[in-house]
């Protein structure tokens, strides 16, 4: 296991490129708890778009054969302002050029997941102080349980969840498709910090229109 600093895109591929010839890596695997890493820039809105954006940078121009991103936990952006018709927009976009490899659920009777379940409860064990909400959504609902229900933090005490089974989907797309149809990923080339990256997806947003959100009419 191995951890990276929160940085610019330009340090952080110095960092990838230098882990993949450690390891001898043949692929790279982008996992976003949420689906907020599919935001092209244009939404209403990003959610937590910096360290996802500079991850999906980084590894876009990385030396190595295979470069994957799967996203985990529908749904669980909208706290920070995901409109998800526009997540399932962009996806719809990216099927149209190959881009979306297709979708799985993590099932409670998979080895994969008994063992993430086991790990959401050491972690929050662990963290009493403050758990993983992604990760608590996300274990409640390969769990089975549905609505607003407990997760395992009381961080969510004054908010109203929705845990439900798209919860469970983990979503594959191909990473360079994904970095081409992101409207501003060029804008963050170079950039040292992870400050300078969030200034300038700010001052991106200024300067373009913004689809309105909308509900998904089911």
């Amino acid at each position: 296991m191995y951890a990276l600093e929160k940085v610019g895109v330009a340090p952080l591929r110095r960092a990838w490129q230098a882990l993949v010839e450690r390891v001898d890596a043949d692929a790279v695997v982008l996992v976003d708890g949420g689906t907020d890493i599919l935001m092209r820039g244009d939404e209403s809105g990003l959610g937590t778009p910096a360290e996802d954006m500079v991850s999906l940078a980084a590894v876009s121009g990385l030396e190595v054969a295979e470069r994957l991103i799967v996203c985990l936990g529908f749904g669980i952006d909208t706290f920070h302002g995901v409109c998800h018709a526009h997540f399932l927009e962009n996806v719809a976009a990216l099927a149209r050029t190959g881009g979306f490899l297709g979708a799985f659920s993590l099932l409670r009777a998979m080895p994969e997941a008994s063992a993430f379940l086991e790990a959401v409860a050491y972690a929050q064990e662990r963290t009493p102080e403050r758990p993983s909400i992604v990760n608590g959504s996300i274990a409640a609902a390969v769990e089975g349980r549905f609505g607003d229900v407990p997760i395992g933090t009381e961080r969510t005490a004054k908010s109203e969840l929705f845990i439900n089974p798209l919860m469970t989907l983990y979503f594959a797309f191909d990473l360079a498709a994904v970095a081409k149809a992101s409207l501003y990923l060029p804008m963050l080339e170079g950039t040292e910090s992870i400050f300078e990256v969030q200034a300038r997806i700010e001052g991106f947003r200024k300067g373009i229109a913004i689809r309105p959100h909308r509900p998904i009419p089911h």
